[in-house]
């Protein structure tokens, strides 16, 4: 058999490098993974959503820092978002007005952590018996040691679902674990 002649191309690769093969040696791969890991880490930090500004709230840990009395509010409960809107009814002409929502920065409660509000005289055992009938539990805005203190018996919502969390196309929704 006749051995074809080499190509320009083949050729040209043989000159500029003679007969090396092809192989990297451990210097360029050392090279090539601290490059991957330097673009995998500024791509992190480029594109990560943490921000500590009240502009951009998208993390849970703004808004524990944000919590009224923080440290008892992330060991004995949960940091929450409050919404306050008022809703209005007329019923000659019927008609259903709803007002500028404000929100700011409240704390929900476990229900065997009322001893908290309790100690602090922020409720009486009337107002836990109550709240405690109704299976609910107390939620509050303002700081537990300042007269602005709000507290409410406040309802869990389980018909309430976080569609963030549902994957698409998901027959069943997850289950809620944790029961206030």
């Amino acid at each position: 058999m006749r051995r074809k002649p080499p190509d320009s191309m083949t050729a040209n690769f043989r000159k500029s490098f003679g007969n090396q093969s092809p192989k990297f040696n451990i210097t360029t791969i050392a090279l090539l993974a601290g490059v991957l890991i330097l673009g995998v880490g500024i791509g992190i930090a480029l594109n990560s959503n943490t921000t500590f500004s009240p502009s951009n709230v998208a993390s849970r840990e703004y808004i524990d820092t944000k919590a009224p009395n923080p440290e008892i509010c992330v060991q004995y409960g949960a940091s929450a978002v409050v919404m306050d809107t008022r809703v209005f009814l007329t019923f000659n002409p019927f008609n259903v007005y709803v007002s500028q929502s404000t929100m700011r920065p409240g704390c929900v409660l476990r229900t065997n952590n009322w001893q908290i509000l309790e100690n602090k005289n922020l409720v009486t055992s009337t107002q836990v018996r109550n709240c405690k009938n109704r299976l609910n539990t107390f939620g509050f805005t303002g700081s537990l040691d300042s007269k602005d203190v709000n507290i409410s018996c406040i309802y869990q919502n389980d018909a309430a679902k976080n569609l963030f969390s549902t994957p698409e196309g998901a027959v069943t929704p997850p289950t809620e674990t944790e029961r206030f």
